[in-house]
C-alpha cells in the first residue's frame, strides 16, 4: 500500500454532503495543516480497505496514523484531538461516554447524512489542493 507520506488521513464518503462539509469545517480548523484527506472511494481508501479487511462496507469517516486505523466515534474524536484546543477538552469529554453509545449515536447520525446535507462536490481551493490525496 503506498501511504502519501507520514501525515494523519482523513477519509471520508466522497459522495456524502454532510461529509463535504465536515471537511470543510476541519480544513478552516486545522491550525497544523499536516492532516491529508481523501475519500473512501479513492486509490487509498480502497488499498487501505485490502490491507485492513474490516474497512470493507464501513459506513464511516475513517481516521488513519501511526497508531493505526480507527473508525466511527473514535475516528471522529481522533480528529478533534488533533484539531486541539477547545475541540481536544470536548474529545476528552466525550471519550468519558462508554464506546458503545458512543458509536450507536455515531451510526445514528451516518443513517441520516444524506438528509442533513444536499449532495455537495468537495473542490478545495488551490491552497488546499496538495493535502487532498485522491
Amino acid at each position: 500500500m503506498t501511504r502519501p507520506e507520514s501525515d494523519p488521513i482523513l477519509l471520508y464518503d466522497g459522495t456524502c454532503g454532510f461529509c463535504a462539509r465536515s471537511v470543510r469545517f476541519v480544513l478552516a480548523r486545522d491550525r497544523r495543516r499536516t492532516l491529508r484527506f481523501g475519500p473512501l472511494q479513492g486509490t487509498f481508501g480502497r488499498e487501505l480497505a485490502a490491507a485492513h479487511p474490516e474497512l470493507y462496507q464501513v459506513d464511516s469517516v475513517v481516521w488513519h496514523d501511526g497508531l493505526g486505523v480507527r473508525l466511527r466515534s473514535d475516528a471522529a474524536l481522533a480528529m478533534l484531538e488533533y484539531l486541539g484546543g477547545a475541540w481536544g477538552v470536548l474529545a476528552a469529554l466525550v471519550r468519558l461516554v462508554p464506546r458503545r453509545l458512543r458509536d450507536a449515536l455515531y451510526d445514528a447520525l451516518a443513517r441520516r447524512r444524506f438528509a442533513l446535507a444536499a449532495r455537495a462536490c468537495l473542490l478545495p481551493r488551490p491552497d488546499e489542493r496538495a493535502r487532498f490525496i485522491d
